[in-house]
């Protein structure tokens, strides 16, 4: 990988205003180490054509120049959808972008191409291969984005997380994966799954790139690291809480506890009562119920073709009643409701699992999402950190997780931690 290919999106800015490459420079870097590496991972289902001209203006744009991996259940004018379904459900292009996508043109992103996702973004697994070892998956939903990213195919790709589609990838591939709080940014335009719960995020190998993303998509004020993490509180608390750790997670959360404390924060066992670790149930009838509804046209045509696991999923929807969905989304709101207190009182960040383990062998399957269902079902916002390695060196994440609406906090947070213990 070139020093350009590992560049920061700021960086590569800077060397453009200095007169050392122009606009276009990245988008050749990338594109060739696509035709180097793409025969291996495959984490494409589309690429735009070779760009030779552009009309990017580049002044007060935050991600002028920056090719960005487009998940594949995102509409776009330019480039055909399959969401997945290899082939038996192809748009040739939609009629408009989806809003994020318009939202990057804007900034000056250039779409790169629709990297690949699991059917419908469910457990279907696609082509891609994890590029840490090409005979490991590199999970899902957003196996592509995730892969493209880890490769150094793109600086930058979007993702979506419905139970643990952006922070499993990015664990297993080692590279930073955020989910905003659900709703920062707009899912028009893409394939609801469960909308309760849908909520679009995006990967990248360096945590400044994922603030530029943040700011550049929902017009926040630039997201800087703090001097240290003196007095920030940082709780322990994996959901579901109880089971034995795998040797690697475990290790994993001691060194990201130690780095945090060396950093300055206070890191110690948070307590939760046994409501939030009943979540995952919650999650499991929620995603059910909204899947049924949301892919119900989909199943009625194409229900013969689709995979055994998405069409269990539905029929298992099908039969959950409107009492049991409700009640299960009353739960979440509750529990909600007193983990907003917690953040007040007690901690400003939870430190937990973002996967079981590293990568599992095998690309018949993309992984288990259990640690990530219950923080999607609350809404919070969550980001990998790709700061340690397991076992033959694959990467092994942990998340860092905040209150709704505490994005910016805790990507500083995050963005010290990497600033000051790297």
């Amino acid at each position: 990988m070139s020093e350009l290919d590992d560049a920061t999106i700021d960086a590569f800015q800077a060397r453009v205003t200095r007169g050392e490459c122009d606009v276009l420079t990245w988008w050749h870097s990338c594109q060739a180490r696509i035709e180097k590496l793409e025969t291996d991972v495959r984490a494409w289902e589309y690429l735009m054509p070779p760009m030779s001209t552009t009309t990017l203006r580049g002044s007060g744009q935050l991600l002028c120049g920056v090719p960005v991996g487009i998940k594949d259940i995102i509409d776009t004018v330019e480039m055909p959808t399959t969401w997945g379904t290899g082939g038996y459900l192809v748009s040739p292009g939609a009629v408009v972008d989806a809003a994020v996508v318009t939202l990057l043109k804007r900034q000056g992103a250039m779409p790169m191409g629709k990297t690949v996702s699991t059917e419908f973004a469910y457990f279907t697994p696609g082509k891609t291969r994890n590029p840490q070892d090409l005979s490991r998956t590199p999970g899902g939903s957003s196996s592509g984005s995730a892969a493209a990213v880890a490769a150094g195919m793109v600086p930058l790709a979007l993702g979506t997380q419905t139970a643990g589609s952006i922070i499993r990838p990015a664990s297993y591939c080692g590279v930073f994966g955020f989910k905003p709080t659900v709703n920062t940014v707009s899912f028009s335009g893409i394939k609801a799954f469960a909308p309760s719960m849908d909520t679009l995020g995006w990967f990248a190998r360096h945590i400044e790139d994922i603030c530029t993303t943040f700011a550049a998509l929902t017009r926040s004020d630039a997201i800087e690291a703090l001097p240290d993490l003196g007095g920030i509180r940082v709780g322990l608390r994996n959901l579901p809480g109880g089971r034995p750790l795998d040797s690697d997670v475990a290790e994993a959360l001691s060194s990201t506890a130690r780095r945090l404390e060396q950093a300055g924060a206070r890191v110690f066992a948070l307590r939760l009562d046994a409501s939030y670790d009943e979540l995952i149930i919650h999650h499991q009838a929620v995603l059910a119920y909204e899947a049924a509804q949301s892919l119900a046209s989909e199943f009625q045509l194409h229900g013969k073709d689709m995979g055994t696991k998405l069409v269990e999923l539905i029929e298992q929807g099908l039969a959950i009643s409107y009492a049991d969905y409700r009640a299960s989304l009353l739960a979440a709101e509750q529990c909600k409701q007193g983990l907003s207190k917690v953040f007040v009182d007690e901690v400003d960040v939870i430190l937990a699992e973002s996967a079981p383990g590293v990568a599992p062998q095998g690309l018949e399957a993309t992984g288990d999402p259990v640690y990530c269902r219950a923080w999607t079902l609350l809404g919070v916002p969550c980001i990998n950190l790709p700061l340690n390695k397991g076992q033959d060196g694959l990467p092994v994440g942990v998340q860092l997780i905040a209150d709704r609406w505490q994005d910016e906090r805790l990507l500083s947070i995050v963005r010290t931690l990497v600033a000051v213990t790297s």
